[in-house]
């Protein structure tokens, strides 16, 4: 469902049904359909064909899709729209020279991401080599709970939280090693707090291993999570763990310490 919104909100007086119709066509567009038509969008974007071809003409007049006589798609002027949360946030500016850094010792991609809703959000990265069918870019999506980012994000909510979450957003089998039970993924959680570490092994995407580290600010709370991705047909998991994880964490910390100092 493109448009996930509370009932209660959208009849709230305060809801402008217009523009959330207009922000449900753009996240109608995705990396596995970048190009769709009319039809297309108005079915995954949930509204009347007539409303999505006004909603199309609207963004392709203010530079944000282009058609030819039957597609549409989105330009690159859509990523200012998240500029402006970027930029305030500052965070993907001042990890880059640490993940750049972490890259080159481990020679894997590395990568951070932030919590949106059920998802991560990936918000700066160092790619090496393309381990995922899926190509990674800023702004790739995938459910926190099946990430090692995600579930370190996660990691600083109150169980409760969490299980409401997964109930509103449940969690899909990827993989046969995919972790689904509620249960099984508050052990994984209560472990992550323990440690400060998650590691993620074929969850996601058979043949990917992923650790990942808090990002916290000033008052401790987890603001971001960074990664190091692998495969674990060419890496062994020892050396994921004697080798890449101390370096993982002292480019949080050092990532830490520098947003304490803002």
């Amino acid at each position: 469902m493109v448009m996930d919104v509370d009932k209660a909100r959208m009849d709230s007086g305060n809801f402008v049904k217009s523009l959330a119709r207009g922000l449900a066509v753009i996240r109608s567009f995705d990396a596995d359909n970048p190009t769709l038509t009319l039809a297309q969008v108005a079915r995954r974007a949930q509204i009347p064909p007539a409303a999505a071809r006004r909603f199309l003409r609207t963004l392709e007049t203010l530079g944000y899709v282009r058609s030819d006589d039957r597609a549409f798609a989105l330009t690159p002027k859509v990523l200012e729209l998240g500029h402006s949360y970027l930029s305030a946030l500052s965070l993907p500016e001042l990890m880059q020279p640490h993940l750049e850094r972490l890259s080159a010792k481990v020679g894997e991609s590395v990568s951070a991401a932030v919590l949106a809703g059920a998802d991560i959000i990936y918000i700066a990265r160092v790619p090496t080599q393309r381990i995922m069918t899926v190509a990674i870019t800023i702004g790739t999506r995938f459910p926190a709970a099946v990430t090692s980012m995600g579930r370190v994000l996660l990691s600083d909510w109150a169980d409760d939280d969490v299980v409401a979450l997964l109930e509103e957003s449940p969690v899909e089998q990827f993989t046969d090693k995919t972790t689904t039970h509620h249960e099984d993924l508050l052990k994984v959680l209560a472990q992550a707090r323990q440690e400060g570490w998650v590691m993620v092994e074929g969850e996601l995407e058979s043949g990917l291993r992923s650790i990942a580290a808090p990002i916290r600010d000033k008052t401790g709370q987890i603001v971001a999570a960074i990664n190091v991705s692998a495969s674990t047909s060419q890496r062994p998991r020892e050396e994921t763990l004697d080798h890449h994880l101390p370096l993982l964490l002292d480019t949080a910390e050092a990532i830490n310490a520098e947003l304490r100092l803002q």
